[in-house]
């Protein structure tokens, strides 16, 4: 094959990989999300607002798919995927059609049910592209989905809820809207090829994992990967915050929230997010295409605090929503794209992204029920952009002291590595390696 017909052909399999990838991800979002559009404001449950449980009980069932998804992802055998995909989507919708129908409160149950299977669809779709020259960018190319996905699953929610479909029933409508064109995505992703053999050698084999070889990479890296998880679980917080809570977020600024609203703000941080996070891709050394991640993780955090100045200063809502996605979203894809894509490819350790990832969200996911639920109790109706802004304030000067002790361990775990010091039965940090150790 000429080198010009291997081209041809390697931007051909790219491009199918990002439409595959990116579009059943984005029909999940449609089985999630638009729930969120509704305010649900005529609804309590036992004596407590309603959609702040109502999020909860999602969150709740995504965290511990997340803690279960340790395991299962990262032992998946790549010819189960598409079939355990097609299965997890549809306890999704079974679970919608039961909230529809169920009385309130006790329908809370249901979407708990909901994001139990859900939480597992990233590290199926993301197996596809790992470990190959391109990952960054087939990988940015997918995480846009979740951004833009995120706008347009709640802008379908209030179109639905526009034109009069019951704010109970909207959930399952609109998962109906999406299932179909996922199946079509769910068959272009049967069609990937694996990795070549160009790819094995730029960024190392990836293979299943089992317990002692992921406790095994844990204690090997494990302070290292214990900054970026708490780093990646602040980051999870003020993007779920900021997802579910939009209307409210959009209110408190001034603006009545219109359906198409959500989408537009998120097609333009995604743009962004993409072009940034996508340059590492040009960069082929893999311990520089890491830190340059790591430093693109210190200038998202470093905007979420310029745009909450600049809001005080007068910087329009829009700006300010645009400006706190790009922050927030940089680091949050950073991780996704490629710092565990690199780490492991600059280490050529024995390992996948679907472990590492699965171990951060996981603990992202913990942190954030545990912010809904603190927020339920001490935030009064009608106070929400004030907690929002002292949020995101706290997490982004977190975000920042964290990721700076992060580039010099692993700077220095570099140096060691060269000068053949580096002990590979480094223990990590006490607590986190006990919770590792009793995974599922």
């Amino acid at each position: 094959m000429t080198a010009g017909r291997s081209q041809e052909r390697l931007a051909a399999v790219s491009a199918w990989c990002v439409v595959a990838t990116f579009g059943a991800y984005f029909c999940m979002y449609g089985l999630r999300k638009p729930f969120t559009a509704a305010s649900y404001s005529d609804v309590q449950a036992w004596g407590q607002a309603y959609k702040p449980l109502a999020i909860a009980a999602q969150v709740l069932g995504y965290m511990a798919s997340k803690f279960i998804g340790i395991k299962v992802i990262a032992e998946l055998n790549p010819a189960r995927r598409v079939m355990l995909l097609l299965g997890l989507v549809a306890v999704a919708q079974a679970a919608l059609v039961a909230f529809s129908v169920t009385p309130a409160p006790w329908n809370l149950g249901w979407l708990l049910v909901n994001g139990l299977p859900l939480g597992m669809v990233f590290g199926i779709v993301l197996g596809f592209l790992e470990g190959r020259r391109h990952t960054e960018a087939l990988a940015a190319g997918l995480c846009t989905s979740f951004i833009v996905a995120d706008g347009v699953a709640k802008s379908v929610g209030q179109n639905l809820l526009d034109r009069g479909v019951p704010q109970f029933a909207m959930p399952a409508v609109a998962g109906l809207i999406f299932i179909i064109p996922l199946l079509g995505f769910a068959w272009m992703l049967t069609r990937i090829p694996p990795p070549s053999l160009a790819d094995v050698a730029a960024r190392s084999a990836r293979s299943p994992m089992n317990r002692a070889e992921r406790q095994a990479f844990f204690r090997r890296y494990g302070l290292g990967l214990t900054l970026i998880t708490v780093m990646y679980l602040f980051i999870t917080i003020l993007r779920s915050v900021r997802a579910d809570f939009a209307p409210e977020i959009w209110a408190g600024l001034g603006v009545e929230p219109q359906a198409g609203l959500y989408a537009w703000t998120e097609l333009v941080v995604a743009a962004g997010v993409l072009v940034l996070n996508g340059l590492a891709v040009t960069i082929s050394d893999n311990r520089r295409a890491f830190f340059f991640a790591v430093a693109l993780s210190v200038v998202g955090a470093a905007t979420v605090l310029s745009s909450l100045a600049a809001y005080r200063a007068g910087l329009s809502p829009f700006a300010f929503m645009v400006l706190q996605g790009l922050g927030l979203y940089l680091p949050y894809i950073a991780v996704h794209t490629t710092i565990f894509e690199r780490l492991i490819a600059m280490t050529r350790d024995r390992g996948n992204i679907g472990y590492l990832m699965y171990l951060a969200d996981a603990f992202g996911y913990l942190g954030y029920v545990a912010v809904l639920v603190v927020r339920n109790w001490t935030t009064a109706a009608g106070e929400f952009l004030p907690f929002y802004q002292r949020l995101s304030g706290v997490i982004a000067a977190g975000c920042v002291l964290i990721m700076l002790p992060c580039w010099k361990y692993f700077a220095n775990l570099g140096v060691a590595r060269a000068a053949g010091e580096l002990d590979p039965a480094a223990s990590a940090p006490a607590g986190v390696e006990e919770l590792v150790a009793v995974e599922p």
